[in-house]
This record gives structure tokens, sequence and C-alpha cells, in this order.
């Protein structure tokens, strides 16, 4: 298993690799491949793939806005999950962040993701009582859809 810094080369890939996934919702701008590329383009390294066999089987997005980080389309190809590759692809990110000088990550996970709750609190992250999140989508055309 490799671990290594998302590429724009992987987003074939990557994609594929989302769209395996049961309960992924994919944003029909935001996952675009110019949306993608902009991520990292603006987040350089941070973001992970994992490869077995040349095959990506993982991916986190991962990026900064100079104070807080996060994750984002965290998942692990079903074929290949409970061998660590979630956990070692998050160690990457974090130490990327870590040498960016972020000091506190932030993720969301739905309710109905029981196997992403588990891993996120086994992983030391808690779930925040105190604190609402809302969002607001500023282009109608940027609908998320879900793989069933």
């Amino acid at each position: 298993m490799i671990i290594r810094a998302m590429k724009k080369e992987d987003y074939g890939g990557v994609y594929e690799l989302w769209c395996k996934i049961k309960g992924f919702g994919i944003r029909s701008i935001d996952d675009s491949k110019e949306s993608i590329h902009r991520f990292l383009d603006r987040n350089p390294n941070l973001s992970a793939v994992a490869e077995i066999d040349s095959k990506i089987v993982g991916s986190i997005l991962c990026g900064h806005d100079g104070r807080t980080g996060g994750f984002y389309h965290v998942c692990v190809d079903e074929a290949y999950r409970k061998r660590g590759i979630a956990h070692e692809m998050s160690k990457f990110c974090l130490d990327a962040l870590k040498k960016e000088k972020i000091n506190k990550i932030a993720l969301i996970a739905f309710k109905n993701n029981d196997l992403g709750n588990t891993f996120w609190s086994h992983y030391g992250f808690c779930l925040r009582e105190d604190a609402n999140y809302y969002d607001l989508s500023l282009n109608e055309l940027n609908l998320t859809n879900f793989n069933e």
C-alpha cells in the first residue's frame, strides 16, 4: 500500500472510487474535475490517496483556510476496508496540516454514516454538542447526488 499526496492526474481514479461508495454524496459542480483541480491548487500536497497495485482504493480531500483544517470525501473502497488505510491517509493529512502550522481540524460526517462516525470517534475526534452547522448554496445548479 502506498499513501501519497493526491495529484490532479488522480482525478479519474478518485472520482471512480467515489462513484462506488454507497451513500456517498457527489456534488454536480464542486466535485467536477475543474473544481477538484482548483481545490488541489489551493491546498497543495495536503490531500491523500491510497494505492494498491497502482489502483486508487482510498482518498481524502484535505485543505485549510489558514486557521482550521478540513477533511472532505474521506473514503476507502469497500473491498479494502479494515486494513488501516483510512488511518494511514488521515495520519498523512494531519501531518501535512501540522507542517502548515494548522492547529485544529473539523470535519462533517453524516449522522447515518455509522462506519465513519465510529472511525472518527475512535480516532479522537469529538462530536460537538455546542455548535450548529449551517450551509447555504450559492449556486442552485450545484446539486448533491447520493450513491445507492
